[in-house]
C-alpha cells in the first residue's frame, strides 16, 4: 500500500478552508474512491507527492505538458521574463509576438484576443457570436464541457457528471432556455434544433475531438455536417480547442481534420502550462470585440508578461521540432496497441478509443460515440482500476470522463511499466 500520510493530512486541512478541500472538483476522488494526493513537483513524465512517491503521469495537467514536466524551453522563457516584473496591466510586445504566432499556426485565425482562461475564452466567444450575429440562442452537445460559464453547464461533461450534477445549481432557466442540446455526432438532432429555432441560434459550440466525457471521436462527416448547417442557417462554428488545440497537431484538430471555425478558443498550452485561454476568428467577427466594436469583454491579467513568455516558448519549440507530434502518436499507439494485447490475454472486452496522442479506455463493450454510450462504462470497475494503478506508480485522470493526454517525455521503460501496470491492475479488476 502507498504511504500517503502528508496527503492525508494536507486533505484534512484543506476541507476545513476549502470547499470540498479542493480548488476543481474532479481532484477530489469523489469519481474513485479514496482520497485525493497532493502534488509537490513534477519533471518529465513524472509526478511526486508530499510523501515522496514517484507516479508516471496521463494527465499532463489536462494537456498542456505534451513536452513534459518543467521542460527547460519552457523555464528558461519564464526565468527571462521575471525580473522584467510580473504583471502590467498594458500592452506589451510578448502580446503582439503570441499574437503572430497563433494566426501563424492556426490558419482560421486571423484575430486573437488573449484571456486567462479556457473557461473565460468560451465565454468571451458564445459573447461575441450574439453580438455578431444578433441571435441569443446556442447550441452543445450533451457530454461537452466548455468551462463553467452559465451558458455551457447544461448538460455538460467531466466534473458536473462526477458529482452527479450534471446541471448546476445557480443557473438560471433563462439562460437554460437560451442553451439548446444535441447529442454528439447526431446531425439529425442539430438539423432540427436549428429548423425548430429558425433565426435564433448564433452559435454551435464543439469540441472537435472530446476530452471531458473521456476521449469521443467525431464520426467522419459530423463536424463537416455542422459546418454546412452553420452556413445554411447563418450560424457560426465555434471549435472549442482548449485541449485538443496545438495538440494533436500544430494547427489543432481542425487543422487535423480538415474544419474550418469562425472562431476558435484555446487554452492550456498556449501557456505552456501558465494560466491563459485566447479565442480568435475571421477578422469581421472579432471587430465586434471592444474597443473596435460593442461586444464588451477585459481582463487586468489578460496576455500576462510571464504566461505569454512560457506559451509563446512552447509554440515555437512545437513548430520548430514536429517530430514532437510523430513522437506522441506513436507513444500512444504503443501504450494503446499494449492495452488491446492485455485484454485479449484476459477475454476482456472493454472500449478503447485514441486519436493522436489523446486516448481513453471505457469500462464498457459499447462502442463510445456520445455521452449516453460513455456513460454505460462501468465507473465502479473505472474507480478499481483507478486505484490499483496508482498502486503501480502510474497516475490517470482520477474519472472515467477524462480523456489521457501523453507526453513526449515518457521512456520506452516508462512505456514497459504502463503496459505491465496496466495487465495487472486490470487482471486485478476482473478478478482473474
Amino acid at each position: 500500500m502507498l504511504n500517503t500520510h502528508k496527503s492525508q493530512e494536507l486533505f484534512n486541512k484543506a476541507k476545513e478552508i476549502i470547499p470540498g478541500g479542493v480548488n476543481s472538483p474532479v481532484r477530489a476522488f469523489k469519481a474513485v474512491g479514496g482520497n485525493p494526493l497532493f502534488i509537490k513537483s513534477a519533471k518529465g513524465a513524472y509526478l511526486y507527492d508530499e510523501d515522496g512517491n514517484q507516479y508516471i503521469e496521463l494527465i499532463n495537467s489536462w494537456g498542456p505538458m505534451i513536452l513534459g514536466h518543467a521542460h527547460p524551453v519552457i523555464e528558461e522563457a519564464i526565468r527571462n521574463a521575471i525580473p522584467n516584473s510580473l504583471s502590467y496591466g498594458a500592452p506589451t510586445r510578448i502580446e503582439v509576438e503570441m499574437a503572430e504566432q497563433i494566426i501563424g499556426m492556426v490558419k482560421s485565425i486571423e484575430k486573437v484576443r488573449m484571456v486567462n482562461s479556457g473557461t473565460e475564452a468560451c465565454m468571451a466567444a458564445i459573447r461575441v457570436a450574439r453580438g455578431y450575429t444578433g441571435k441569443s440562442k446556442i447550441i452543445k452537445f450533451e457530454g461537452c464541457y466548455h468551462g463553467h460559464g452559465d451558458s455551457f453547464l447544461i448538460a455538460a461533461g467531466s466534473g458536473a457528471v462526477t458529482m452527479g450534477t450534471p446541471d448546476s445549481a445557480g443557473v438560471t432557466q433563462g439562460v437554460a432556455n437560451d442553451t439548446l442540446t444535441a447529442k454528439y455526432n447526431n446531425l439529425a438532432e442539430v438539423e432540427q434544433l436549428l429548423e425548430s429555432n429558425k433565426g435564433q441560434v448564433a452559435a454551435i459550440i464543439v469540441e472537435p475531438v472530446v476530452g471531458n466525457m473521456g476521449c469521443v471521436l467525431p464520426a467522419k462527416g459530423f463536424l463537416e455536417g455542422l459546418r454546412s448547417l452553420c452556413d445554411q442557417h447563418q450560424t457560426l462554428l465555434i471549435l472549442d480547442e482548449v485541449m485538443t488545440g496545438f495538440r494533436l497537431s500544430k494547427g489543432g484538430a481542425q487543422e487535423l481534420l480538415n474544419i474550418q471555425p469562425d472562431l476558435t478558443t484555446l487554452g492550456k498550452i498556449i501557456g505552456g502550462g501558465m494560466p491563459v485561454g485566447a479565442y480568435g476568428g475571421r477578422k469581421e467577427i472579432m471587430d465586434c470585440v471592444a474597443p473596435v466594436g460593442k461586444v464588451y469583454q477585459a481582463g487586468t491579467l489578460s496576455g500576462n508578461p510571464i504566461a505569454m513568455s512560457a506559451g509563446l516558448a512552447m509554440l515555437r519549440y512545437l513548430e520548430q521540432h514536429p517530430e514532437v507530434y510523430t513522437n506522441t502518436v506513436h507513444i500512444t499507439k504503443q501504450l494503446v496497441n499494449g492495452m488491446r494485447e492485455n485484454m485479449k490475454k484476459l477475454g476482456l472486452n472493454y472500449t478503447i478509443t485514441q486519436l493522436g496522442s489523446m486516448f481513453s479506455l471505457f469500462f464498457t463493450e459499447a462502442a463510445v460515440t456520445d455521452f449516453d454510450s460513455a456513460k454505460t462504462s462501468n465507473t465502479e470497475l473505472f474507480g478499481k482500476y483507478f486505484r490499483a494503478m496508482l498502486e503501480r506508480g502510474v497516475y490517470l485522470a482520477p474519472s472515467q470522463y477524462e480523456s489521457l493526454f501523453v507526453s513526449n517525455a515518457l521512456s520506452e521503460a516508462d512505456i514497459k511499466h504502463y503496459i505491465q501496470a496496466n495487465y495487472e491492475a486490470l487482471k486485478e479488476v476482473a478478478g482473474k
